[in-house]
């Protein structure tokens, strides 16, 4: 299923003021932290490539997967007006047969929270597995459990413009106890600044949050060592507030 459809078309809108250089450098960091020596990365779900150009500026070579031709459209859309080279193709991070080895996955934006069942997030592992150099890094973050149940989703409006529409994002949760998911409901009204249009579209992302235990024993059946978690805002410890964690994995 295709997950973004015409959303994909207003992403960059509605993320442009999204840090990426800033996240970027967040990666770079644990990336030498954690790493040794890494050179290429490819990452799972890259959607705009804006993570992956602001990489490629600090001295990366990198490839990127994302299942909507859309978001990958968009990408190397962005890299040919950047002109950065980076190696892009649609395809799902489940099922991804990689053809090459890198010396880390990366997979940014909480795209492991899209993964929502146990085999789901099993497959995307061990497609990362089959990615990696022996020793190499695995880099993902997503919605951290103890932070989503402490400080639970609540509506959310959101409203951006371009030189074309004006956009209203109003993004309403639904949880689900037994599966540990959170049905996001984007209602997304486009109004044409020059005619007045408004079209609806209306999506629903289903958002998987994690714990700790749960996911050190599908890294270790994917054939990964878990070796840190951190609070995505702070790169610190995490805790009660941390509503998102980096997890890093190395190959065993």
């Amino acid at each position: 299923m295709e997950v973004f459809q015409d959303y994909a078309y207003y992403y960059n809108a509605f993320y442009q003021d999204k840090d990426y250089a800033a996240e970027s450098r967040q990666v770079d960091i644990l990336l030498k932290r954690y790493g040794n020596n890494i050179k290429r990365i490819i990452n799972y779900g890259c959607g705009t490539g804006r993570h992956d150009i602001e990489l490629s500026k600090l001295g990366y070579a990198c490839a990127g997967i994302d299942m909507s031709p859309l978001m990958i459209d968009i990408a190397r859309e962005n890299c040919r007006n950047m002109n950065v080279d980076i190696d892009l193709s649609v395809a799902d991070i489940r099922a991804y047969e990689p053809k090459e080895k890198y010396d880390a996955v990366i997979s940014l934006f909480h795209v492991m929270s899209y993964q929502n069942g146990n085999e789901d997030i099993l497959n995307a592992f061990r497609s990362a597995r089959k990615a990696l150099n022996e020793g190499g890094i695995f880099l993902f973050d997503l919605w951290y459990g103890p932070g989503v149940l402490s400080d639970l989703p609540e509506v959310r409006v959101k409203e951006t413009e371009d030189d074309r529409y004006k956009l209203i994002r109003i993004a309403r949760p639904v949880m689900h106890d037994k599966t540990n998911i959170v049905d996001v409901c984007y209602e997304v009204l486009v109004i044409e600044k020059k005619t007045g249009c408004v079209k609806a579209i209306n999506e629903t992302h289903h958002m998987r949050y994690f714990f700790r235990p749960e996911l050190e024993l599908y890294l270790k059946e994917s054939g990964f060592e878990l070796i840190d978690n951190l609070d995505c805002t702070t790169l610190g410890e995490t805790g009660y507030d941390s509503w998102t964690s980096y997890f890093v994995a190395r190959v065993i």
